[in-house]
């Protein structure tokens, strides 16, 4: 007997073996056990959710002889040709080849037939969207008022190109993505099948990879069960297998674009496409792996456990967080997103990529804010100038005692207490000469890190607050933290007032403090030193 792919052999024949889409299962099998069938069904979705499988299964059910609790029982004379394909009341139709008026007219002359042996005669229509404007318009009225024993299943990817029309005579049902967690559950039951031992670690990289689709997971695991035959499936063979990157790669990529060395990043990307790793996959993945340090880094480390990671590649991305910025990491993510469109239909993929990595690690190549903030980053990260400075010690100076020795008093001068003069009470913690704005200020960085808001946190840890008198003004660098901030004001104040022990005024400003040198970095700022910048990347050059 030829092969069957995995796929296909393991295709759900029960409502209970459909996985992830536990809401539309039971509304269909409540309609089955309550006799309430409708006429017209939509099932949208992404690819691989099941769509075409639960089509089958409910024209199974619908037409079974001995059905189970609104299950079909497999075993009949009517489940058994539905799963062979050779149901004649059972009529499967591809309508991206079959999307004219003409093939709409055979349905209608069809339907007027009576079912041969089942109850109900069913059109399962797949990728429907492709059918023609006219076409629709023919289909209407039949889809509106068919006969009593009709059933239409309509699937499509892209509901949207689906006449209001259309959709409105339809029960719709949306599919959603299955988790990474029922997609790997699914696939350990499968090797299980199949007599194929496999780590936990290699089945759940497959699921991701899988990208919310059941069918496409089972087809990386049969693609990897027949590169390795008799092996045990292990994360380093599905590495080599599906040319994907190991995560420690990711890592040195992300640090020398970081730092700016383009040389390095571009070496790490000859590797990858020498070992013939589809780069389309490989920027994927490297996306995936921004997302995830920027997870890390906006959640201060808690919470990991919605990213299914390891230990060693937990500590991989706690390590990068920790010397990135959010701004930084969503300017790379948005430019490595533009490559992803641009490199799908290319002839020149590495060239491409190589483009983009050069424009990540080499902020000056682009204009918009976000490189600016980037190439001022790399500037300020730079080491100062190696020149010795030198320390003249002042010289020593002549040591002089001084004594003094008061005259005493004379006895016929009596001695008057002096009345204390008007002495002003003094201000709290005057031991230390601090006002309470003061202490505040000094004890920043313990009320940033009590603040519950994390758009708040990232601002503040940027900001720089400056006390004169009862006022503290917190000075920012861009707009967008100057409106997150003043959003956020009635926190701080609060959060000042317990540190204090009295109501702190407080004020955000778009600049720098009273004593500290250069303007604020907004927009305007950022624009007018583009040309400094330039002429300094420019003398390095030479």
């Amino acid at each position: 007997m030829a092969y069957v792919a995995l796929y296909r052999k393991f295709r759900p024949q029960t409502f209970e073996l459909v996985k992830g889409q536990d809401h539309v299962v039971r509304a269909l099998k409540n309609q089955i056990k309550t006799g309430r069938i409708g006429h017209a069904y939509l099932f949208t979705g992404t690819r691989g959710t099941g769509k075409t499988s639960v089509a089958k299964i409910f024209a199974k059910a619908i037409n079974c002889m001995h059905p189970v609790d609104g299950e079909p029982c497999n075993e009949c004379e009517s489940c058994l040709a539905i799963q062979q394909g050779n149901y004649i009341d059972v009529v499967e139709i591809d309508a991206a080849s079959n999307n004219g008026v003409d093939n709409i007219r055979q349905i209608i002359e069809e339907i007027q037939y009576t079912p041969v042996k089942g109850k109900y005669k069913v059109f399962i229509i797949d990728e429907a969207h492709m059918i023609t404007g006219n076409a629709f318009n023919a289909f209407l009225k039949t889809l509106e008022e068919p006969p009593a024993y009709a059933v239409f299943i309509l699937a499509t990817t892209e509901p949207h190109k689906l006449p209001i029309t259309i959709l409105s005579r339809c029960q719709r049902y949306d599919f959603k993505r299955i988790s990474t967690e029922v997609l790997a559950e699914n696939l350990a039951y499968l090797v299980g099948q199949e007599g194929v031992e496999a780590e936990e670690k290699a089945l759940k990289y497959i699921a991701r990879l899988g990208d919310g689709s059941m069918r496409d997971s089972i087809s990386l695991l049969d693609k990897c069960i027949a590169f390795n035959p008799g092996e045990k499936l292990t994360y380093d063979n599905v590495l080599n297998t599906l040319g994907v990157v190991d995560t420690e790669v990711f890592s040195h990529l992300f640090r020398a674009v970081y730092a700016g060395d383009a040389a390095s990043a571009l070496k790490e990307i000859d590797n990858a496409a020498a070992l013939g790793k589809d780069l389309s996959q490989f920027v994927t993945d490297f996306i995936w792996y921004l997302r995830n340090i920027l997870m890390v880094s906006v959640t201060d480390g808690k919470d990991l456990d919605m990213l299914g990671l390891s230990a060693e590649n937990l500590k991989l991305l706690k390590e990068d967080s920790a010397v990135a910025d959010a701004e930084t990491l969503m300017r790379y993510i948005r430019i490595l997103s533009e490559l992803l469109n641009q490199i799908r239909y290319s002839q020149a993929k590495q060239i491409l990529v190589e483009i983009a990595f050069i424009k990540l690690a080499k902020p000056q190549m682009e204009t918009d804010t976000a490189s600016l903030a980037d190439r001022i980053r790399q500037l300020e990260s730079r080491p100062q100038s190696s020149q010795p400075v030198y320390f003249q010690p002042e010289p020593e100076r002549e040591q002089i005692e001084i004594t003094y020795t008061p005259e005493p008093v004379p006895a016929d001068i009596p001695y008057e207490a002096e009345a204390p003069a008007d002495i002003p009470a003094p201000a709290p913690h005057a031991a230390t000469g601090m006002t309470p704005a003061q202490r505040v200020v000094e004890q920043w960085e313990t009320l940033r890190s009590g603040l519950n808001d994390i758009i708040l946190k990232t601002q503040l840890k940027k900001a720089s607050p400056y006390a004169e008198g009862d006022m503290i003004t917190i000075y920012v660098e861009s707009k967008m933290g100057e409106r997150a901030i003043r959003d956020g004001l009635d926190q701080l104040k609060s959060r000042a007032k317990e540190m204090a022990g009295t109501d702190i005024d407080i004020t955000v400003k778009l600049g720098t403090p009273p004593d500290q040198e250069g303007p604020a970095l907004d927009d305007e700022y950022l624009s007018s030193i583009l040309e400094v910048i330039n002429m300094e990347v420019g003398m390095e050059d030479r």
